[in-house]
């Protein structure tokens, strides 16, 4: 038979011959293809989609009829999604043709270009934790949390098996690291936390020589800074266990390094920066030290020198479950956030440092000023912990609020409801021009 022949449909990508396929269906005992996926009737393909057929510009009247449906809100959300500016030179750059791909770099004689751009991302990551290591593919920030538990368990000086978070987590990230910490048979437990940071008395009174890993965030999902994090590195360190912390890129601009508290490992979403508020797409930040690098999950894009002496990039080390690592896998992860990072590097080198210190700072300034106004409403109090905020900050309210949530929706707001009580603001540089009207709003709901 010949190549021609040997594909009903043409298809490259199946290479079985006819003859091969009825040869591998004989030696299972099985008469056709079908007869090896048990499809119930009801779901199974029957050849008709049973769409009506529609020209192009009745399907895009269609579509522009179902986006209108959705609500028009200028949106105050934070707790780990944040909405910030991306500039156009981002959407530009990222989407040549050069660099519009998520497949890994695996090839680096046709992949200099954005394997150089990887480099970049994972350099900019290590000057603003001050730790030695990056990763540059990871999914988000609950995934680079169950990353870093998991991690500590391939770590020879650790050998706990309780992972200590703040009892403020954002539920969806405690939940994915649940996921993480079930198979290695590792215990998540919450420490207390008072006035919005950790309490550090009773996180003492907590760890203890079987602890693993102690995570901390700055600033945290109520958008407090932590003040403490020496001393909760201290802890940690003096029961053998690893500390991790949780931030941003943005924030780390203005925080102090991560490195300097004594932290091991650093985590967080990087997606802040490149791609704007996504409702849980995100890219995973993970930044170690050296002494961990052959315990790193991902892929690492490392720098060295070509035949004529020219700088050059390739994929140092790919650790995950792929090329034949098997069990001795790092990670199971195998997805690739390679465009997101390079969209987080262009919007990094865009800014430049003076820019991303001038959007840290106008993050802090922002939610402080805004507390302020709100706090001057009759039945509300803002911030509820009286600390420095970065982009966001709670709100006590003598109304619901469910019921503050709902009427702020009505009149095109959107904030998150945090307990009976309290909701939570956030603001950036996209919803600054909205605030005089979003605290008009707020003092009509709060009546």
């Amino acid at each position: 038979m010949s190549d021609s022949d040997s594909h009903a449909t043409g298809s490259p990508y199946a290479p079985q011959t006819a003859a091969e396929t009825a040869a591998m269906l004989d030696a299972v005992g099985a008469d056709d293809l079908e007869s090896l996926f048990d499809v119930p009737e009801s779901v199974a393909f029957d050849g008709e989609f049973g769409i009506d057929t529609r020209s192009e510009r009745a399907t895009r009247r269609e579509v522009a009829r179902l986006l209108g449906r959705n609500a028009d809100l200028s949106e105050f959300l934070g707790r780990g999604h944040y909405d910030h500016y991306v500039p156009s030179v981002v959407d530009d750059l990222a989407s040549r043709s050069e660099f519009l791909t998520s497949y890994t770099q695996y090839q680096p004689e046709v992949a200099q270009g954005f394997l150089q751009a990887l480099f970049e991302f994972q350099s900019m990551l290590v000057e603003l934790t001050g730790l030695d290591v990056a990763n540059c593919s990871m999914y988000d920030d609950a995934t680079a949390l169950g990353e870093a538990a998991t991690l500590s368990q391939r770590v020879r000086s650790v050998s706990g098996d309780r992972i200590l978070v703040p009892e403020h987590l954002r539920e969806g990230k405690r939940a994915v690291l649940s996921n993480y910490t079930e198979g290695p048979d590792l215990t998540v437990e919450p420490y207390p936390m008072t006035d919005g940071v950790v309490d550090v008395p009773a996180l003492s009174d907590q760890i203890g020589d079987d602890t693993a890993m102690v995570y901390a965030e700055s600033p945290t999902v109520r958008g407090v800074i932590e003040e403490r994090l020496d001393a909760i590195g201290d802890l940690a360190h003096e029961h053998e266990a690893l500390f991790c912390i949780g931030s941003d890129p943005i924030a780390l601009c203005l925080l102090e390094r991560p490195a300097d508290v004594g932290a091991d490992v650093v985590v967080g979403d990087a997606a802040s920066l490149g791609t704007g508020t996504a409702y849980g797409f995100g890219l995973g930040m993970f930044v170690t030290r050296e002494e961990y690098l052959r315990q790193v999950p991902g892929r690492l894009v490392g720098a060295s020198e070509d035949a004529a002496d020219r700088r050059a990039y390739t994929l140092t080390l790919q650790t995950r479950e792929q090329h034949i690592r098997k069990e001795r896998a790092t990670s199971n992860i195998c997805t690739n956030q390679a465009w997101v990072a390079l969209r987080t590097a262009m919007h990094a080198a865009w800014l430049g440092p003076d820019g991303l210190v001038e959007l840290a700072e106008d993050c802090v300034t922002r939610a402080r000023d805004l507390a302020g106004r709100l706090d001057d409403i009759v039945g509300v109090k803002a911030p509820v912990h009286g600390r420095h905020h970065f982009r966001e900050f709670l709100a006590r309210t003598d109304q619901p609020a469910s019921a503050i949530v709902a009427d702020l929706a009505a009149e095109g707001f959107a904030v998150h409801a945090v307990d009976d009580h309290l909701v939570q603001v956030c603001v950036t540089e996209t919803t600054a021009d909205a605030t005089d009207e979003f605290v008009a709003a707020f003092r009509e709901v709060a009546k």
